[in-house]
């Protein structure tokens, strides 16, 4: 019998959440294929079988917190039986259409796996995994795959068929489903007044710690400004295309504003520091964080060394982290070191807000919506298309002085876009 363990991820990660499984017991698994999906405090991570075996037990439910190096899973290794285990028919199975697509199991797609949920939904029905076609990767067999079996036979639980006296089938994406309302045994509850209770997820968990150790161990202030934005757009509108056929990847306004930072924390030092004691450590090099939605939240994926990226480096690394933070697969070391952030809250239409630096850093840019606003140039009132910007910045160690002219900096950058070539 082989453990499945929670890996090591690091010194400053010592617990792992269970996501999800992603077989159930008595599954045979392949080597290296996904067993289980975890969170910690920065990134999601799969745990793969170390050799071919079946899955005999699995010891931590889903949710549950774990400390790294507990056995979660018992793993036997062997080959694969000649045919899928599964729960035996019941002989009140016996409609015409269970039997037709047992018949026809030997051209549908082989189960691997059966999911958790699909499991329950077999059992509740009295189903053969092996008569479901999968459609999981891995002819992993999902909850979807049994529902729309159980949908296309009039399939009802305990086996029977047909639809029922009391009603239509029941909706077979229930686990258990309940009796027809119309039933004198059925309690009626009032379903508004429920409570849901859910533990926090690890990353949620870690994001609201560090929010409460900024606020509590940083004299945190914001500062702000407005930009012009007509200059960079018809820039990126002129290019775009060229940009496009040439580097793969769309010009979006993130590498200008990416640019432009390096130009402002290179005049204003202090805001890409931290604070260790009573001394401060000053980065001659700049790890620009990227605040990016991702499938279980908001997530920061740093840009290393930005000043020596080009513009289409940032704009494909950012494309990548995306498509990895929409999966739940960037790594812990993706997320690590940074040295100033940058927040996009007007890509969800926020106008104004007040970001929380990232601790240790000493800096956060805020971005948002652009909108067309009636503003005053050379005497005349002309529309133009507006940003607010946003600095919080640690007081400890930034003045006001140099927080305003750092976002001076990022106006007078963007609103004459040939400054990031000719560094002026």
């Amino acid at each position: 019998m082989v453990d499945i363990k929670i890996p090591e991820f690091g010194e400053s990660i010592q617990e792992a959440q269970i996501s999800q499984w992603l077989v159930a017991p008595g599954t045979w698994v392949q080597r290296d294929q996904p067993i289980v999906e975890l969170e910690t405090e920065k990134a999601s991570q799969e745990v793969l079988a170390p050799e071919a075996g079946t899955v005999s037990e699995l010891l931590v439910k889903a949710g549950e917190f774990v400390r790294v190096g507990t056995v979660i899973a018992k793993l036997a290794p062997g080959p694969a039986a000649a045919t899928v285990e599964s729960r035996p028919v019941a002989a009140s199975v016996g409609s015409n259409a269970a039997a037709s697509a047992a018949a026809n199991v030997a051209s549908s797609p082989r189960v691997e796996s059966v999911m958790p949920a699909a499991d329950r939904l077999l059992h509740n029905y009295q189903i053969a995994a092996d008569v479901v076609t999968p459609t999981g990767p891995g002819g992993r067999l999902l909850k979807e795959d049994v529902a729309r079996f159980v949908q296309e036979r009039q399939l009802q639980p305990g086996g029977s068929t047909g639809a029922s006296v009391a009603g239509p089938a029941a909706n077979p994406a229930d686990d258990f489903p309940v009796p027809p309302a119309t039933s004198p045994f059925v309690t009626r509850v009032d379903e508004s007044r429920a409570t849901d209770k859910k533990p926090m997820s690890m990353m949620r968990r870690t994001i609201a710690q560090r929010l409460v150790q900024a606020q509590q161990t940083a004299a945190l202030l914001t500062t702000f400004n407005e930009i012009d934005m007509q200059p960079v757009m018809e820039l990126r509108a002129r290019y775009k295309d060229a940009f496009q056929e040439k580097h793969g990847v769309k010009l979006g306004f993130m590498s200008f504003f990416a640019k432009a930072s390096v130009e402002a924390l290179r005049r204003f030092p202090a805001i890409n520091a931290y604070v260790v004691g009573t001394d401060v450590h000053y980065h001659n090099y700049f790890d620009i964080g990227v605040a990016i939605g991702g499938g279980k939240g908001l997530v920061v994926p740093v840009l290393r060394n930005t000043e020596k990226m080009s513009f289409a480096e940032i704009e494909r690394r950012i494309a990548e982290f995306s498509v990895l933070a929409k999966d739940n697969k960037l790594k812990t070391e993706d997320l690590e070191g940074g040295t100033f952030t940058i927040s996009n809250g007007g890509i969800y239409g926020s106008l104004l807000s007040t970001p929380i630096v990232n601790p240790p850093q000493s800096g956060i840019l805020g971005l948002h919506a652009i909108q067309e606003r009636p503003v005053a140039v050379k005497g005349q009132v002309v529309i133009r298309p507006m940003m607010y910007v946003a600095l919080t910045y640690d007081h400890r160690i930034v003045d006001g002085r140099e927080a305003v002219q750092f976002l001076k900096t990022i106006k007078e950058v963007l609103e004459e876009p040939a400054r990031l070539f000719l560094e002026v």
